[in-house]
């Protein structure tokens, strides 16, 4: 069974995601929830989560600083990105920095569910 981080500062985005990701067979997956980057890297440490799905743009602590912070305790760490069109820049940059993949928002559910799978093996 995954644990999977959820890192968003929208709850109703954590929302789709976990029930996309139900929906797709991961019905039996734990699910920590993060609204910001420094609440990721704290939930990150304290839940040690199989894989992160996570937002670029968020207050107090970007989606990018969490990655590297994360990635810098656990170089390890499985993390996806999410980012809305437009944000290529930063896509390039959170895959240079270590994340695994990214999604486009709005997700496809498809998309997500392969992308999890394929990380988690």
């Amino acid at each position: 069974m995954a644990k999977i981080l959820l890192v968003d500062d929208a709850a109703f985005m954590r929302m789709m995601v976990k029930k996309s990701l139900k929906a797709g067979g991961f019905d039996d997956a734990t699910f920590v929830e993060a609204q910001d980057g420094l609440d990721a890297c704290n939930k990150y440490e304290a839940e040690k989560p199989d894989l992160v799905i996570m937002d670029i743009t968020m207050p107090n602590m970007d989606g990018l600083q969490a990655l590297k912070k994360i990635r810098e305790s656990d170089p390890n760490a499985k993390v996806i990105m999410c980012t809305a069109m437009g944000q290529e820049s930063m896509v390039v940059e959170a895959i240079k920095s270590g994340a695994k993949d990214f999604v486009v928002k709005p997700f496809n559910e498809e998309r997500i569910c392969s992308t999890v799978k394929s990380i988690l093996g």
